[in-house]
């Protein structure tokens, strides 16, 4: 019984191997989708293996009364599905500033998160990529800026291979 166990681990050991694409060296591009107005974020990936990579996201929200900046930063793993699809998942966290001003009342602070990443991309042929993600994010000290300490937050990221 143990022989057969170890055998189909290893098997699916292989296989999980044997799908592991090599992915970009560098890309650059924008993540855009909406987690309290943070509807812009700059975005770097960075490989670091062949199934492994950094991603650090800026992210900045300018209305008529916010201001803030936040900075995430992830470790993502990267199985290839077919061809050019590709899934990932990732943890990793981040920091950022606010400030809310009105003409009666004004307040700032900074926040810290943690945040946990799953999405799907397509690599083009040309340096070209494409994703979709959902990265679920927990706030530590959210006084005055959130009424619960949970932000989901679903993107669509554009970015530039090379």
């Amino acid at each position: 019984m143990r022989k057969r166990m170890l055998t189909a681990l290893m098997l699916m050991g292989f296989a999980w191997s044997t799908q592991a694409q090599d992915i970009s060296k560098n890309a650059l591009g924008l993540r855009l989708g909406d987690n309290d107005g943070f509807g812009g974020e700059v975005s770097y990936q960075r490989g670091l293996s062949k199934n492994n990579r950094l991603e650090f996201d800026l992210g900045w929200r300018n209305s008529k009364n916010v201001d803030a900046i936040k900075l995430a930063g992830l470790y993502q793993w990267v199985w290839n599905i077919d061809g050019g699809f590709n899934w990932y998942a990732g943890v990793g966290g981040g920091f950022g500033s606010w400030r809310y001003s009105t003409k009666d009342f004004d307040d700032s602070g900074a926040i810290l998160f943690a945040a946990g990443d799953i999405g799907i991309e397509y690599v083009f042929d040309i340096p070209l990529q494409v994703s979709l993600d959902f990265r679920p994010e927990i706030y530590f000290n959210t006084e005055g800026y959130r009424d619960d300490n949970f932000g989901p937050d679903i993107a669509l990221g554009v970015r530039y291979r090379f």
